[in-house]
């Protein structure tokens, strides 16, 4: 077997990272989506490519967030377990796949040959996520009207609110921040999402019951790509009452008073209720999404 040639790539051979067949759908899911040509990386066999990652970030970001295209060549899972292992920044990675990918054998195949490869490089994982697309066609959900919503410029407030969410949330990320830092990590990084992203803070806003009392918050975001569920949490003493659900109208009816024609949204696999407001909701799954990361990360940058 011939030895492995990795490339990082520049605007000259940006050409190369499209070279391999795209069995999963990674370029119309990342239609929208901006890569800089010296965040992808490709591996080499015989001048052929036979593995290519394009790593992520925010247009002011100094270093990548993700890896969110990932593939390998037919056979070539080593490939594309070097490609990751040798990336001088070791970052979340993201796998997308088409909706109901379980049940079709050659798209199966191809998921299972990038996991394999990402396992294989060290990464272990994470989670499984349901993507979402919201368009006007699927209608506005009607608001329940059981919650009033109020605007809150106190970050200090939200910090305690996601503290709160957080100590019973079902988020795999949340939860993994929580065993590394504790809640406040876990609430710290969700405000430094959301200050990372383009869309005004004032959208950010509390729910309350009749009563005055804080039943949870919602932030509508606009990310990178385009308008999206930020984040919808219900603090632990007014959980079962399906606020959620009414969270979930009002951040849509928000965007789109704001001139979203589309809304994107996930949640995780396994938070049945999220996941049961989205359908409520008038979201269709689009996407899903699996998450890897690394078992020991670097600091190193591309």
């Amino acid at each position: 077997m011939t030895d492995l040639v990795i490339r990082t790539l520049s605007a000259s051979d940006a050409h190369l990272f499209d070279a391999l067949p795209d069995p999963l759908g990674a370029r119309e899911a990342h239609r929208r989506t901006r890569f800089r040509p010296d965040w992808k990386r490709v591996v080499l066999r015989d001048g052929e490519v036979v593995a290519r990652g394009a790593w992520w970030g925010g247009p002011d970001d100094p270093e990548p967030v993700n890896i969110n295209w990932f593939d390998v060549a037919e056979g070539e899972e080593k490939a594309g377990a070097e490609l990751l292992r040798s990336a001088p920044r070791q970052v979340e990675l993201e796998i997308n796949l088409p909706g109901g990918w379980r049940d079709d054998p050659v798209l199966r195949a191809a998921a299972e040959a990038r996991f394999t490869a990402a396992r294989a490089a060290g990464y272990e994982l994470l989670v499984e996520r349901f993507l979402y697309r919201w368009t006007p066609d699927r209608g506005l959900p009607d608001r329940p009207g059981r919650l009033n919503f109020r605007p809150e410029p106190d970050d200090t407030v939200f910090f305690d609110a996601l503290r709160r969410i957080h100590s019973v949330t079902l988020d795999a990320h949340a939860l993994k921040a929580v065993e590394e830092g504790g809640l406040d990590q876990a609430a710290q990084e969700e405000l430094d999402f959301f200050h990372w992203c383009p869309s005004p803070r004032d959208w950010w806003r509390t729910a309350h019951t009749p009563d005055g009392d804080l039943a949870g918050i919602h932030i509508p975001a606009h990310n990178p790509s385009g308008p999206t569920i930020g984040f919808i949490g219900v603090v632990p003493e007014h959980r079962g009452h399906g606020y959620a659900y009414d969270l979930l109208v009002e951040c849509t009816r928000h965007l789109v008073e704001q001139g979203a024609e589309h809304i994107s949204a996930a949640t995780d696999r396994g938070n049945i209720p999220m996941a049961a407001c989205f359908a409520e909701a008038g979201f269709p799954v689009v996407r899903e999404r699996v998450n890897f990361h690394p078992a020991t990360a670097t600091t190193a940058e591309l």
